[in-house]
């Protein structure tokens, strides 16, 4: 008798440990590991290029599990509307270079490298080129709206500019809220640099905020390799913008 028990107590037994490994089989595949990309940027993360000078993209390379990876590169313009898959050299802007790459679980990582490209102007027959600037908005500024990076001009035709922000960065760069607060698409027309003789318009927005802006005046120092501006906002705001032309 005590032979059928230990006989019985063991089958008991080893059926436990057959569910539990059916268990465990039936688990199997469930949860699964995956290897994000990992991307190197090779060269420099911000970049300055002289306008028609050709850039050279450094690069970057991409693994997952040790693995390499396909790594692509789409560029987009941010002061000016741009996108493609190289930097234009050709045209005034801020281009970002987003090196992107994808693992086989469909999972993405990306890096990303800042490309000015700006034509610097002479300030005596041209205004165009990279920029700080700093700003005083009703007559009162502090540090944070001081040599803030960056505002650019652009020529858009013989003696027309662009500017990537009307009021100087005063709400993207001073107050950090961004792109969607620049107030873009503001334009001058230079009638004769060395006199200060400019025009201005259309009206142009501020942002995300209500109302319309005008540039009212400019002087341009050759010497100094600066430009003073004034635009007035409708919201009751008045910025007087002084841009520093970067030299690189």
């Amino acid at each position: 008798m005590k032979k059928i028990k230990y006989i019985i107590i063991l089958l008991a037994l080893t059926d436990v440990f057959l569910s539990g490994c059916k268990k465990n089989l039936e688990t199997e595949g469930l949860s699964k590991v995956t290897y994000y990309p990992e991307i190197t940027m090779n060269g420099d993360a911000t970049v300055f290029v002289s306008g028609g000078t050709a850039f050279n993209d450094p690069g970057a390379t991409a693994t997952a599990n040790g693995q390499p990876i396909t790594v692509t590169t789409p560029v987009v313009g941010d002061y000016f509307t741009y996108s493609g898959t190289t930097v234009d050299v050709t045209k005034s802007n801020r281009y970002f270079i987003n090196y992107t790459a994808v693992n086989s679980d469909g999972f993405a990582g990306s890096v990303t490298r800042t490309v000015y490209v700006a034509y610097n102007g002479d300030l005596v027959n041209s205004i165009e080129g990279l920029y700080t600037s700093t700003v005083v908005r009703n007559g009162a500024s502090s540090a944070q709206y001081t040599n803030m990076e960056y505002v650019m001009i652009r020529k858009t035709g013989t003696n027309t500019y662009e500017l990537s922000d009307g009021i100087g960065g005063y709400y993207d760069l001073g107050r950090g809220y961004g792109s969607a607060y620049r107030a873009r698409h503001a334009t001058v027309t230079a009638n004769n640099i060395a006199t200060n003789d400019f025009s201005y318009g259309p009206a142009f927005g501020v942002g995300a905020f209500p109302g319309s802006a005008t540039i009212g005046s400019m002087t341009v120092n050759p010497g100094a390799k600066t430009i003073q501006f004034t635009t007035v906002w409708d919201q009751g705001f008045t910025f007087v913008v002084t841009l520093s032309q970067v030299q690189f």
